[in-house]
């Protein structure tokens, strides 16, 4: 696309003025860009930014002490002199997060719901806030040695629909935004597209957050605003996910499409399992993040935490140890060690200008010190964050590979419908190493099992393939290795069990015992849905006996309390659920085999049990032992009762409930009912 050459020359002589980033004087600012999984600069350094956030308007700016009433040199003072304060205190950030508030863009005195509400939204005023507001702000925050994030007015409704009126006004705005010449192409300029989505209309006519049909319609809503963007400007770009900005799993599969494209991550005390400890913390990373930092840089732009006692953070917990307990440590753990994670911290900018203030009241003093609140700990990460990064531009021993490792294992088992993330590390001459997974070309020898796209495996149907990788580093040199990939429908592994889905239960790989917590729950779960239409039966068996209630279930909604098909072991050591016929135990429904999302065992809890194998099965052997479809039942929902003949036209049966019959019946042909049966082996 073509670029107005005269004005980015002034916007980069406007760079190369005295910058403050990460303590360097007189150096300018690098501009950056997405090359795989990693944010970089132009010589190809990573580059993770950190940073604070800004809102323009009096509530946020201290409750209007300083400025009001639609003062924009009031506005323009107050906050070009907090970002100063937080620079004097000594902050090595690099960059902001500007809220484009909609304080000056509503009409005045029309009264709103709330920030969600863009009914009182006039184009008009936007722009003429744009020019006078939000972009000296902007050129301010560069001329201090900040890049900056754009983020449009307000949040997102609770509930939004592809082309509803809220995706209308994102397209609208950022439209505008992209085209203007202080911002379009600018390289210092980010955008991130929304605040804190959280259902969207799926396909199936339901407001939600968690399947994959929900996230393909994210995936349209988002592309509209991206290729809006693009037609103008190829800005950096931010992408949110659903559930307030906590979920992601879902564009692994169907990723918003284009360049220079990222994803922006809230991350708040008690999301992502984070207050259970680190490895549950980490396990929610892994689940929700993950998928897309396998190939794409992630931003956390809304993050803070301290003890509810001093009042001053949205997130309440305390900073920790590492990899043991607390949110703060354990959030940089996780971050650092994902490699391509930017963030904020979120805590009003004005405290941040009064670290190190001696003269700040007792209350703040106290915030800003204490170990266990955010800012302390956080100003001294960003001090080493600073230390590890250099503006000279890459030696010749950062771009040298002198290494190729696929650290995830050249052996994967993977769940069927699932994926995985590649770990495939490039190790340079300087010591530092990248995951370049995102950016090696794959093979597959056996495209119906096993698809490999963007750094990601996909487990499409139960089998063996061969991955070939192929990676061509910064020189040119090629780099191949081999992988081999099986998919699996049920498999009984610590990586890929779950063993508490509800309740905290425990999983031995080698003696494939179960054991739950109380009432607990613990198998499979398909977050793309599990089709197992193609099949007749799906056979469960255990390995010892039942002293626990173990019961199998089976959901096809994607939420542990939607209602499952049942089937309790009894004593027996097997059950077989018919898959085209599993009704819910309440019979409200039956369940539809074409996408299962959850498949386990439920027992009493704390009494462990031996798991032998759960399979599909389109085999006859099975056939006495399925649950079957009854024509009619009671008013008590109860099986119908029926007369039991064999070929000789002998009743040998009367008046008892199919299900029972077919049970007791030998090797043999007969009539139950209405319906003819044939059994294949002598009962026990």
């Amino acid at each position: 696309m073509r670029t107005n050459t005269k004005k980015l020359t002034l916007v980069l002589a406007v760079m190369t003025l005295s910058l403050r980033l990460f303590g360097w004087e007189g150096m300018p600012m690098p501009a950056l860009h997405v090359e795989g999984r990693y944010l970089k600069d132009a010589s190809g350094h990573i580059v993770n930014l950190h940073g604070f956030a800004q809102t323009y308007s009096p509530w946020f700016n201290e409750q209007g002490k300083y400025w009001t009433n639609y003062d924009v040199a009031g506005c323009l003072d107050y906050n070009k002199g907090i970002i100063d304060g937080i620079l004097d205190a000594g902050w090595k950030v690099n960059f902001i997060r500007l809220h484009m508030d909609p304080y000056w863009s509503n009409t005045p005195g029309v009264a709103v719901t709330g920030e969600a509400d863009i009914s009182a939204f006039d184009f008009t005023r936007f722009k003429k806030y744009l020019d006078e507001v939000f972009i000296p702000m902007a050129e301010y925050a560069i001329s201090k040695g900040l890049y900056v994030v754009m983020r449009p007015p307000g949040v997102c409704p609770e509930k939004i629909a592809v082309n509803d009126t809220y995706n209308k006004y994102l397209i609208k705005v950022w439209g505008y935004v992209a085209r203007h010449a202080k911002l379009k192409n600018n390289p210092y300029i980010m955008f991130e597209l929304a605040n804190e989505p959280v259902n969207i209309l799926g396909p199936d006519g339901t407001y939600g957050s968690g399947s994959q049909g929900h996230f393909d319609n994210l995936k349209t809503y988002f592309q509209a605003v991206v290729d809006t963007i693009r037609a103008s400007a190829n800005n950096i770009i931010w992408a949110p996910g659903l559930g307030y900005q906590a979920l992601y799993q879902g564009y692994a599969v169907n990723p918003i499409e284009g360049d220079n494209i990222g994803y922006a991550v809230h991350v708040y005390p008690g999301w992502f399992n984070s207050g259970q400890g680190y490895a549950n913390f980490q396990k929610g990373w892994d689940t929700q993040v993950q998928p897309v930092a396998d190939f794409a840089p992630i931003l956390v732009t809304e993050m803070d935490w301290a003890p509810a006692r001093h009042n001053k953070s949205w997130g309440k917990d305390s900073t920790g140890v590492a990899g043991k307990n607390g949110f703060g440590a354990n959030f940089k753990k996780i971050v650092d060690d994902c490699g391509n994670v930017g963030w904020l911290l979120f805590t009003s900018p004005e405290l941040l200008a009064q670290y190190g203030d001696v003269t700040a009241p007792a209350d703040i003093k106290d915030f800003l010190t204490d170990p266990e609140a955010c800012p302390k700990p956080v100003y001294q990460w960003y001090q080493a964050y600073a230390s590890d990064y250099g503006l000279s531009g890459a030696s010749e021993s950062y771009l040298t590979v002198t290494g190729f490792v696929v650290e995830s294992g050249k052996n994967m088992t993977i769940l069927t419908k699932g994926s995985a993330g590649l770990k495939i590390n490039a190790v340079f001459a300087d010591g530092h190493i990248e995951n370049v997974s995102s950016l090696a070309k794959f093979s597959v020898d056996k495209t119906e099992v096993v698809n490999v796209a963007r750094g990601r495996v996909f487990a499409l149907a139960d089998g063996q393939a061969t991955v070939g990788i192929l990676y061509t580093d910064p020189k040119g040199n090629a780099w191949r290795d081999t992988l081999h990939v099986s998919s699996t429908t049920f498999p009984l592994t610590n990586q890929l069990f779950n063993p508490d889905i509800w309740g905290d239960g425990t999983f031995d790989e080698a003696t494939k015992t179960l054991t739950t917590g109380q009432w607990g729950f613990g198998g499979w779960t398909y977050s793309n849905g599990l089709d197992i239409s193609g099949y007749k039966y799906l056979v469960a068996k255990l390995g010892s006996k039942n002293n626990a209630g173990v019961s199998f279930r089976v959901f096809d909604e994607n939420n542990y309390w939607a209602g499952a098909a049942e089937y309790d072991f009894g004593n027996k050591q097997i059950v077989v659920a018919n898959t085209g016929w599993m009704p819910k135990k309440d019979k409200s429904a039956t369940l539809n085999p074409s996408h299962i999302y959850i498949v386990g065992f439920w027992s009493n809890g704390n009494i462990p049990f031996v798991i032998d194998t759960v399979f599909l099965s389109n085999s006859s052997e099975y056939d006495a032992l399925a649950s079957v479809k009854n024509e009619t039942t009671n008013k008590n929902n109860e099986p119908e009762l029926v007369d039991v003949y064999n070929l000789l036209g002998v009743k040998i049966m009367s008046q008892v409930k199919k299900e029972q019959a077919i049970r007791e019946l030998n090797k043999g042909v007969y009539l139950v009912g209405k319906e003819k049966v044939v059994i294949t082996r002598n009962r026990k």
